[in-house]
């Protein structure tokens, strides 16, 4: 299988030189990916809306891949702030409950303060 990208539309990936995610071999590789709203180029202050924020950008590229949440086999998640980790948990396991993929929790500082978390997602292609 050939590789290829796939593109958010992010002026970002252009600017800084990525991809929102790879296909390569039997596997999609989700870029970290935070709660911002393409659509609208805003992201809430609320940590739990932008849990679900990160998980709508990365369905939507791993759609496009011809994979889907339910085929994650690897979930990293950066946290600024340790503590908002567990009022996320609710929304993991809304996307996360039938794949259960292995997971990493990783507190350090982002790109900008308006961003609560950011989460990497890898999966097997459907």
């Amino acid at each position: 299988m050939n590789r290829r990208l796939i593109s958010s539309g992010s002026e970002f990936e252009e600017k800084i030189g990525y991809s929102r995610a790879v296909v390569d071999g039997d596997y999609v590789f989700v870029s970290g990916t935070t709660g911002y709203n393409y659509d609208t180029m805003t992201i809430s202050d609320d940590v739990v809306e932008q849990a679900d924020q990160c998980f709508a950008n990365i369905e939507k590229a791993l759609t496009e891949a011809g994979s889907s949440l339910d085929q994650a086999v690897r979930v990293r998640y950066i946290f600024p702030n340790g503590d908002d980790f567990e009022p996320c948990w609710d929304v993991f396991r809304k996307y996360l409950s039938v794949s259960k993929p292995a997971a990493t929790v990783v507190v350090a500082g982002l790109l900008d303060a308006e961003m609560k978390l950011e989460i990497e997602i890898t999966a097997k292609l459907d």
